[in-house]
């Protein structure tokens, strides 16, 4: 899984930048970003509001994406991976209703 990946090179190519531009922002090297849009390594949370404005993106999109792959990428070879996925929703719908009190 590595839609976050996907989605900087996605967008990256939609504005005609090349990695080299992107890589430059984000203080890493070029073969360093191409990991990432391939999904061999991992970008840093940090670096997730820099692509956003690089890329013209949703930031709140870049982030969702960006966790659904940190959050595979953890229960991918577990049995009861869904299971757990929904204790975890059940468990984060509460704590949003909380904070909403």
């Amino acid at each position: 899984m590595n839609h976050f990946g996907e989605k900087i090179k996605e967008l990256r190519e939609q504005k005609g930048l090349l990695q080299k531009h992107i890589a430059s922002r984000l203080d890493i090297d070029t073969p360093m970003l191409s990991k990432i849009e391939r999904g061999e390594r991992k970008a840093k949370r940090e670096q997730l509001s820099i692509l956003a404005k690089a890329l013209s993106a949703d930031n709140d999109n870049l982030l969702s994406l960006w966790l659904a792959d940190q959050v595979y990428d953890i229960v991918k070879d577990e049995n009861m991976a869904l299971k757990a996925i929904q204790v975890a929703e059940e468990e984060i719908k509460y704590e949003i209703t909380q904070k909403t009190k």
